[in-house]
């Protein structure tokens, strides 16, 4: 079994050596000659796994600046004791200090995994992927620096569809649901309807109050710029 923790820092442009980085340019330059680069709002890296895969990066850096999965985690989980302290009138109960990830999935499978699976989930909901460009995208995973598991992995989560129902129903803790939410909201364009309507319905099957919503959705923005460096 691959290591979902290295997989999830993948994806998110952590972990990644000049092959990979190369590849990623390289795509990046075909969809560019295509028309095709898309632009994530929420911040999908050109040098990650996702940022190749689909084209994406930001000249911010989305989340290669932050740090990978350790600071998705956190920013998650800031975001969740904020929200809980503005309801309790400044007062927020303890935390374990762990990140959402840290603990395993309701079924008790890796939550990496499902974060991973949420984040590729929503940035092909609007189905721009057809199976010429799955084969391109298949010879360009092929060139990364991953084992055999986890480039099955990647594979089947590019054929399939990925159920949103599923997702929450991963979801064991309150935290775990905001940095669900909050990794599939890195990897959408806010401006395209599809895959809008893949994160409403992520929130609303999660239950997500809408001032917690809010406050994942402008999470990023909150980072030191000292720590996107």
């Amino acid at each position: 079994m691959f290591d979902p923790q290295r997989l999830l820092d993948q994806v998110l442009g952590q972990g990644f050596g000049d092959q990979a980085r190369s590849a990623g340019r390289e795509f990046g330059n075909q969809l560019d000659a295509m028309g095709g680069r898309r632009g994530f709002a929420g911040g999908a890296v050109a040098g990650g796994l996702l940022g190749m895969l689909l084209g994406g990066g930001r000249k911010n850096g989305g989340l290669l600046g932050y740090g990978g999965a350790a600071v998705l985690g956190a920013l998650a989980l800031k975001a969740y004791e904020n929200y809980q302290r503005q309801q309790a009138g400044g007062q927020a109960r303890a935390s374990s200090g762990l990140l959402p990830h840290a603990q395993p999935a309701a079924d008790g499978s890796p939550f990496e995994l499902v974060l991973v699976r949420a984040m590729v989930g929503a940035a092909k909901a609007d189905g721009h992927i057809d199976a010429i460009e799955q084969q391109r995208l298949y010879a360009q995973v092929e060139r990364l620096n991953l084992d055999a598991d986890a480039k099955a992995y990647v594979f089947d989560l590019l054929r399939n569809e990925v159920d949103v129902a599923e997702l929450a129903a991963a979801v064991r803790t309150p935290e775990q649901g905001a940095e669900l939410y909050l990794a599939a909201r890195l990897a959408i364009d806010a401006d395209q309807p599809a895959e809008r309507a893949f994160l409403d319905s992520l929130a609303t099957r999660l239950g997500l109050p809408a001032e917690l919503r809010m406050s994942l959705d402008h999470a990023p923005e909150q980072q030191p710029p000292a720590e996107r460096s």
